[in-house]
């Protein structure tokens, strides 16, 4: 008898849970604030980025919502990239810029990433990363082919950190002789150690970040391109080597575009799984309307952020879920070079 009782309530209950996610986007978003959850200190740049989206997002939301920052730093991304899987409300009023290698975390084998990146509902990124490997100008290695023969001392972190890593890979699939030396505090204290002539190299640097922070050691010639990875050649640099089209076979291509998947995610927003899917729509359509925002691209330039390949929700979505999808050999190869020691 309690169960017929119920019946009725939980008809209207389901009734009204069905009506508020039909409820027009736009009627919805009117007089809403959304919460936009930035997985680094204040300050640096996915927080000075996010900061900028947040300023302009709101105009291309129907109903227009304010926009309102909220800093969660904590394990490289991951606090905020769990809490967005598995705390977050599922209405479309959370979202967050999160850093590039969250979504690869589970395949990498760490533990604190227990969720599932390929659930989350990703919006999009305004830009992707080029990794290259340099050398100091007066290092006796010239172009990649020295590297195979004489070897090269690339600074790092920490034995687990991005440069160790990148360098590592590099080492496997094109047969490099690197040494990785960690213990720098981090990129501009390796990159004074090669001026002085003590590395031949950082274990990884981002196009994106040698033209804004040494744009003089392009200018004159200080570091020589020895090859360059990501999901795309960079355009000025027509001459260097691309990695990718170097290796033996396609079980090293494959383990390539996985190493590569967080440049190709760029600098990813995403919000958490299960929205109604209208909501889901819209946000990535204002992410992806922001990203070719004229004032955002101007105010972009003015504080010299990247803004280099708008990519969408659905593509980057479909990235992620790719990259998922290899063959396990792949994803057991990747974990080996992400954790060597």
């Amino acid at each position: 008898m309690f169960a017929r009782r119920l019946t009725p309530c939980l008809i209207a209950w389901i009734a009204m849970i069905a009506a508020a996610r039909a409820e027009p986007v736009e009627e919805f978003y009117r007089g809403k604030t959304i919460s936009l959850v930035v997985s680094s200190s204040p300050g640096g740049g996915y927080d000075t980025l996010s900061r900028a989206i947040g300023r302009y997002l709101g105009r291309h939301i129907p109903g227009n919502p304010a926009v309102v920052i909220r800093n969660m730093p904590g394990a490289g991304g991951i606090v905020a990239t769990s809490f967005i899987a598995k705390v977050a409300p599922r209405d479309g009023l959370t979202i967050a810029g999160v850093q590039n290698n969250t979504p690869f975390e589970p395949l990498f084998g760490t533990k604190e990433a227990d969720y599932d990146s390929t659930g989350l509902t990703w919006l999009g990124t305004p830009s992707v990363e080029t990794g290259l490997l340099i050398a100091w100008h007066t290092s006796p290695i010239k172009k990649l082919e020295d590297a195979r023969t004489i070897e090269l001392t690339a600074g790092a972190s920490g034995a687990n950190s991005t440069p160790s890593f990148y360098a590592r890979l590099l080492a496997e699939l094109l047969d490099l002789k690197i040494r990785v030396i960690p213990g720098f505090p981090g990129q501009n204290e390796a990159y004074l150690a090669m001026e002085r002539g003590e590395l031949d190299s950082y274990g990884v640097t981002f196009w994106s970040s040698l033209t804004s922070t040494k744009p003089d050691w392009i200018r004159d010639h200080k570091v020589r391109f020895l090859v360059q990875y990501g999901p795309q050649k960079e355009a000025a640099l027509p001459d260097v080597p691309y990695g990718p089209d170097l290796v033996k076979n396609e079980d090293d291509r494959l383990l390539f575009e996985a190493a590569y998947a967080p440049l190709a995610a760029g600098r990813p927003f995403v919000a958490p799984p299960g929205l109604p899917p209208e909501r889901a729509a819209a946000l990535r359509a204002a992410m992806l309307a922001t990203f070719h925002d004229p004032d955002f691209l101007a105010e972009a330039e003015k504080q010299k952020l990247e803004i280099n390949k708008a990519t969408s929700g659905e593509a980057l979505q479909a990235q992620i879920a790719r990259v998922y999808n290899m063959p396990a050999r792949i994803a057991e190869r990747l974990r080996k070079i992400t954790q060597a020691y």
